[in-house]
């Protein structure tokens, strides 16, 4: 398993220099194979195998590039690659794709050690300090505020200057198996230890067990932002007041998506905490997003990165996590199956057929169980009877309760 811990940088301003430095000329290097393979013969452009031979060459020929560390320089090489490969995959996908850009100096903002080039000291720093010291850069003091895992191997190392001008330093991490969390037998899960969960519109999440969870309040952030982002459009473009207002609507974007993933690992770690078995809808969240609809809202809910959460730490506390088709969750009666068409509008769940009533959104919780336990083979427990399941009077759980309820450990 591969995941990562991120942690706030403090270099000392003469290694602050030398990562602005080395940052410059990754940059550098990674325009360079933009253009050796833009310049190439259609049909004989280079791999990544065959650019990464060329690095000797590129050295020789331009002493900057000396100055990198190699697995950090293959890395950057590598990263070209990446972005071509997944431009390759929109277009595929009937997406109008350009070219890769040439990447300018405030658009590229980090630099990957790959394998080698870093250390990690635990012991030299103190009250939650440690340092990583990169190759060719030198000490970087990093606030310590969790400890990576005994049985997890370090396999990257990654700095990166944020646009209000922080640094930050990721570990990827990876974890055998075997060291994980052993997973409940699936034969052990039952309705009284999973739970179907509906991205809702009035909440957060409904759950199927009738338990909702509260919008994150973000008005006030955005009033903000859009005054600082107001003043930025006076300033003059290029000017120090210009520079300095810019930070200022940086960090106003930073604090709300801090807020947003903040309260996303809250919940997750709670639900993975809490249930055996976590079920979700599988949303096609870009196509939401193009939609008609307040698109700010969705994206401010980030489902994909709450799903992506939530998978990521079903493996580090043994818990299952299943993706089912969305389609037909609100129509259709959890009790019966019937399909009644709802507008937006109504919250209320009311079957035609057998008379069973229920909040909306918990309906649909329901039928994501269902679903789930569907997709894992197990079929509904005949003895679970639907109205037991599904209380019409629901909980509402605010932040303040998941954290309570939960874990921040994740």
């Amino acid at each position: 398993m591969e995941y990562s811990h991120r942690y706030h940088a403090y270099p000392t301003q003469e290694v602050a220099a030398e990562l602005e430095y080395h940052l410059n000329v990754h940059r550098q290097l990674y325009n360079h194979v933009r253009w050796d393979y833009g310049n190439s013969p259609e049909d004989d452009k280079p791999s990544e195998y065959d650019q990464n031979n060329r690095l000797p060459e590129w050295k020789r020929k331009w002493s900057v590039f000396s100055e990198l560390h190699s697995k950090a320089a293959q890395e950057t090489v590598a990263r070209f690659h990446r972005n071509l490969s997944n431009l390759r995959k929109k277009k595929e996908k009937g997406y109008n794709v350009g070219r890769l850009k040439r990447q300018a100096p405030a658009e590229y903002r980090s630099v990957t050690y790959n394998q080698s080039g870093f250390d990690l000291d635990e012991k030299r720093g103190r009250d939650r300090y440690a340092y990583v010291r990169f190759s060719k850069i030198g000490w970087v003091k990093i606030r310590y505020h969790r400890l990576i895992p005994d049985h997890a191997t370090i396999k990257e190392v990654t700095f990166k200057k944020e646009t209000t001008g922080e640094w930050f330093v990721s570990f990827g991490l990876e974890t055998d198996e075997s060291d994980l969390p052993e997973k409940p037998d699936e034969d052990s899960l039952n309705a009284s230890n999973s739970v179907g969960i509906d991205l809702g519109i009035l909440n957060y999440i409904h759950t199927s067990d009738g338990k909702t969870v509260d919008w994150l309040n973000l008005e006030d952030d955005y009033e903000r932002l859009q005054r600082e982002q107001r003043k930025l459009s006076r300033k003059e473009k290029g000017s120090n007041n210009y520079e300095k207002q810019r930070v200022k609507v940086a960090k106003v974007k930073r604090r709300i998506r801090r807020k947003v993933l903040d309260y996303q690992h809250k919940i997750t770690t709670w639900l993975v905490k809490e249930y055996d078995a976590v079920f979700v809808e599988d949303l096609n969240v870009q196509s939401m997003l193009q939609g008609d609809g307040n698109a700010r809202n969705k994206q401010d809910v980030a489902w994909r990165q709450f799903i992506t959460l939530l998978e990521y730490k079903a493996d580090l506390y043994g818990t299952h996590v299943v993706q089912v088709e969305a389609r037909g969750t609100t129509k259709g009666c959890a009790s019966c199956g019937v399909e009644t068409a709802k507008p937006i509008w109504v919250r209320e769940h009311s079957c035609p057929s057998c008379g069973f009533k229920t909040d909306r959104d918990a309906n649909a919780a329901m039928n994501v169980l269902k679903r789930g336990f569907s997709e894992l083979g197990l079929g509904w427990p005949e003895d679970t009877p639907v109205e037991t399941a599904l209380p019409t009077n629901t909980t509402s759980v605010s932040a303040k309760r998941v954290v309570e309820t939960g874990s921040l450990g994740a």
